[in-house]
């Protein structure tokens, strides 16, 4: 069971939400705008929250990287009625974890809403060194020469399985298969995060190898 925030000003569409989450045996809060979002997340971090990203207060999407640094931990689910490959795309650069286009089946946010807290229990204590890179595995956290990186929880995922095979090259079919699993994703979402990583590491401590796939620097 976690404690799950969802924010979406659609009351029809919230409840219906709450209700499949409810029936999954999680905690809900529910707000309709970012101020009510702010309210409930000063009450204490929840495990994850269903953000939508159009509300009557201003665009969700330029809040995510407050509530990242607010509540470090939580996952990021946000849900977006715009199709477009480069708004899904912005919103993962922002910090989201992971993205539902609407319309969509609340089975299929609830499967993403397991699969997230699943990640969250895999991680035991412990951590991985590579040259100056220190992975936190529990804390989701890459430390460089002992200075913060915070990751979303795909990063954390890419890293740790790159960080567990220091010497493989992987293809993106692979980072596929081991990430996303059975999730509806292309080959070009493993560019966009590989992107994203080499911004925050450097592009010498994350290498493309040209024709095959990427690995560790």
């Amino acid at each position: 069971m976690a404690s799950i925030l969802v924010v979406e000003d659609e009351q029809d569409v919230s409840d219906v939400i709450c209700r499949y989450l409810k029936t999954d045996s999680h905690q809900v809060k529910t707000a309709s705008s970012i101020e009510q979002m702010y309210n409930e997340l000063e009450k204490g971090c929840f495990d994850l929250i269903v953000l939508d990203l159009m509300l009557p207060d201003g665009d969700a999407m330029e809040e995510i990287p407050t509530i990242r640094v607010s509540c470090p931990k939580i996952f990021i689910i946000v849900l977006t009625a715009l199709r477009e490959d480069r708004n899904k795309i912005l919103g993962l650069e922002m910090g989201a974890d992971d993205y539902v286009t609407k319309p969509f089946h609340p089975r299929e946010l609830v499967a993403r809403v397991r699969a997230m807290l699943r990640r969250k229990d895999m991680f035991a204590e412990r951590e991985i060194v590579h040259k100056d890179m220190k992975l936190l595995v529990h804390e989701r956290l890459l430390l460089i020469n002992d200075e913060e990186v915070k990751l979303s929880a795909k990063e954390f995922e890419i890293l740790l399985l790159l960080f567990e095979n220091p010497k493989k090259v992987f293809t993106r079919n692979e980072i596929l298969d081991a990430v996303w699993q059975q999730e509806d994703r292309t080959e070009r979402i493993v560019d966009v995060y590989m992107s994203m990583l080499r911004k925050k590491l450097g592009k010498e401590r994350l290498v493309t190898v040209h024709g095959v796939g990427y690995r560790l620097g």
